[in-house]
């Protein structure tokens, strides 16, 4: 059994974000969400692998939430349609700067890309039955100087919680960006031609249609 055309995809995130920029390009989904209960692992461990780099992570990371979202589908016994995942992070000088575990840490981080280009790298998967294919957007950012002031009153207002480099660059801290080079939607959380391009090639025409 299959999704009806007005579901094309299933989602595997719980990024509004990613939501949003999915429905900017016309692209019918379903959320695919993880009920996580007590006691549980966690469905995808994000931590480094000893030796791995950024890219490698992030790719990982992705391909690993499309899996999990897959075996997921078929526990539950859903219609069948392709699962779409994607994973976000800053790097800085090779190291990987991910969700911050508290507001002190956001606040370290923000401190070391005051005044300095970082990338952004966001990664996007897409699994239907044994075939998963995969992309990797990379772009440039550059922040201006920061003061500590500043860095302080965004660290308060709670947009830096649960964000990879502990920024949103669609919300308050598109005021600290002086340039980017790439994909503003990679930097966001979802690459959209790459997710087009990856869509183009698995999903029937028809079922990409909006409305």
């Amino acid at each position: 059994m299959a999704l009806p055309p007005d579901r094309a995809i299933y989602l595997a995130s719980r990024s509004p974000r990613r939501r949003e920029l999915l429905s900017d390009i016309g692209v019918k989904f379903h959320l695919l969400l993880f009920r996580e209960r007590p006691g549980a692992d966690a469905e995808v461990s994000e931590a480094v692998l000893p030796g791995e780099t950024p890219r490698e992570y992030v790719m990982r990371v992705a391909r690993a939430k499309a899996e999990a979202g897959w075996q997921r589908l078929l526990q539950r016994r859903l219609p069948l349609a392709p699962v779409l995942a994607a994973d976000t992070t800053v790097t800085l000088d090779g190291r990987i700067l991910g969700k911050p575990a508290d507001r002190a840490e956001a606040a370290a981080m923000l401190a070391a890309l005051s005044g300095r280009h970082h990338e952004v790298l966001t990664a996007v998967a897409l699994v239907h039955d044994t075939r998963l294919e995969s992309a990797l957007s990379a772009s440039e950012v550059v922040f201006r100087a920061l003061a500590d002031a500043e860095i302080a009153d965004y660290v308060a207002s709670g947009e830096s919680d649960d964000k990879a480099g502990a920024y949103a660059i669609q919300g308050r801290a598109a005021r600290f960006v002086s340039e980017i080079r790439g994909s503003h939607s990679g930097i966001v959380g979802l690459p959209l031609y790459e997710t087009a391009q990856l869509l183009e090639r698995m999903t029937p025409a028809r079922d990409r249609r909006h409305g």
